[in-house]
């Protein structure tokens, strides 16, 4: 993140003919502090950056608030652009003045440059209750190089029941889902996507990757998505909430909540989807503050059943 944030200091130093610290943190989202650390850290890497002092005071670069990207070698223009993919976590304004730099690039250049734009998609929502990783996985950065440059590999994956293979597989994009990382690829038996954590090897080849017309990794990874959700949670549940419990509803089932039009009465049409009816159940007898279920009648039976048992429980 801090080679991100460097990246983007350079290229507001050169769209403005000054900035100061507090400048920099509102559009990177950081400290004051670390603004004038990382603007501190491009000084002492060699960068042509100096400051001005009192109140009109502020940072520039030397030879007229601009500075020569021509000497930029391919790695380098490929993490530039990494930076103003959609996944990037600077602000808009840095993204469009990234994306704007690749019309000056080295035409060698290019092709990589916007393929490392397009190589990631970020999904926040976790899928149940997955084990929170807190380290990127082994083979991350080879996988990406290898969407990058748009080059097969030989891939070694355990599969979750333990059994081990290897196949020569295209690499189309990286998508992080929660804290997990996968692989979209195309392999002889179509499109799959692989667990990054659970590849044991990679080995690129010289052989290009066949890469669909129009393929666009967002759109595929909602496609994946979906059809995941479906097949995890295929019980679709149909309810009514009150307003004050839509929060308590996002928070417990996440993406499992699909919310719609308001009712007659002002409350709000919600779908539900589960593993079950029984644990479904069980899991939306603590919301009955805020929720009614309208079907399926599987559910509200089972909603009794608890309902009564915790009657005779607890009187």
């Amino acid at each position: 993140m801090r080679t991100d944030r460097l990246v983007a200091i350079l290229l507001l130093l050169q769209r403005r003919e000054q900035v100061t610290a507090a400048e920099v943190a509102r559009e990177l989202e950081v400290s004051e502090r670390t603004a004038r650390r990382d603007l501190d850290a491009l000084a002492m890497a060699g960068v042509p950056v100096y400051s001005m002092q009192g109140r009109s005071g502020g940072w520039r670069l030397v030879g007229g608030a601009r500075t020569d990207l021509s000497g930029l070698t391919a790695s380098e223009a490929r993490a530039l652009f990494l930076v103003a993919s959609p996944a990037s976590a600077a602000t808009p304004t840095v993204k469009a003045a990234l994306r704007k730099l690749v019309h000056a690039l080295p035409e060698p250049f290019r092709v990589q440059a916007e393929a490392a734009a397009s190589s990631l998609v970020m999904d926040p929502q976790r899928w149940g209750s997955s084990r929170i990783e807190h380290r990127p996985p082994r083979f991350l950065d080879e996988l990406q190089d290898a969407v990058i440059r748009g080059v097969q590999v030989r891939l070694g994956y355990v599969d979750r029941e333990g059994t081990e293979t290897e196949r020569t597989v295209h690499p189309l994009g990286i998508v992080a889902k929660g804290p997990t990382w996968y692989l979209v690829a195309n392999a002889d038996a179509g499109r799959r996507t692989f667990r990054i954590d659970r590849v044991s090897s990679v080995e690129p080849t010289d052989d290009p990757v066949h890469r669909p017309e129009g393929f666009d990794l967002a759109e595929s990874w909602r496609e994946i998505a979906d059809e995941v959700g479906r097949r995890r949670t295929p019980l679709e549940v149909q309810a009514v909430c009150t307003p004050e419990g839509i929060g308590k509803l996002r928070m417990g089932l996440g993406d499992r909540l699909e919310v719609g039009g308001s009712t007659s009465d002002g409350r709000i049409e919600v779908v539900i989807r589960g593993y079950n009816e029984y644990a479904l159940a069980g899991e939306l007898a603590g919301l009955v503050e805020w929720l009614e279920v309208t079907g399926p009648p599987g559910v509200r039976h089972h909603l009794t059943l608890i309902a009564n048992a915790l009657i005779e429980r607890y009187g």
